[in-house]
């Protein structure tokens, strides 16, 4: 393929374990008390519109305000203390660049929670670009709008586009968006839906093998 879009929670960091956790101890039992919501039906959701889903579907015993604050304290200890980086991430990165592949972050966090990411983990420069579901006002995942828009701000179409995805909103939203879809399994996710991803990998080696392999089978011809 001729760019790649890399999610970040889940994919570059570990971070799906502790938001997975997060969300099913804390946050929705405080906004959705008397509802058993399965973690996997908001996944990938920018966190905002994880409320308007929330409220929409089954109503929510605390404010916006409140929902809000509790996703930044947990965003900021998350992305400061808790989480790695993918393994083998910067080299990979680097075997892209010099194969004028260009890459992009795209996430559906916001970009000060982007930014603690790849400032702790020397990332700054190692993206053209860092797309956050902030820039548009568009769907979030499920909905194709962020991946298609990180196409043409890449500058590449999205069926030449491979995406490197793990809940079951970015896969599907990468799929629908037309792109090459690698879903990277991991715990956290358990057993969702991983039928729309065109292949599907478990290890940071497995990964890095898929990527590179699709890259340079199409940037060869």
């Amino acid at each position: 393929m001729n760019a790649v879009l890399f999610d970040m929670d889940g994919v570059l960091v570990d971070s799906e374990d502790y938001w997975v956790a997060f969300q099913r101890e804390d946050i929705l039992p405080a906004a959705v008390p008397e509802q058993d919501v399965d973690v996997a039906e908001t996944s990938g959701m920018n966190y905002r519109e994880i409320y308007d889903y929330l409220e929409t579907e089954y109503g929510t015993a605390i404010s916006r305000e409140a929902f809000v604050r509790r996703f930044a304290a947990a965003a900021e200890e998350i992305y400061t203390e808790r989480v790695d980086l993918l393994e083998g991430l910067h080299d990979l990165l680097s075997e892209l660049e010099a194969a004028g592949i260009p890459t992009a972050l795209v996430s559906s966090s916001p970009h000060d929670w982007i930014a603690i990411v790849t400032e702790r983990f020397d990332l700054e420069d190692s993206f053209d670009h860092v797309i956050s579901a902030d820039d548009i006002d568009a769907a979030s995942k499920p909905a194709p709008d962020v991946f298609e828009y990180a196409a043409a701000e890449v500058g590449v179409p999205a069926e030449e586009c491979l995406v490197v995805e793990d809940s079951e909103n970015g896969i599907e939203a990468a799929a629908r968006a037309g792109t090459l879809v690698v879903a990277y399994r991991i715990d956290a996710h358990g057993d969702i839906d991983r039928s729309p991803a065109d292949e599907v990998v478990d290890t940071p080696a497995e990964l890095r093998a898929a990527v590179l392999e699709r890259t340079d089978r199409y940037s060869s011809h």
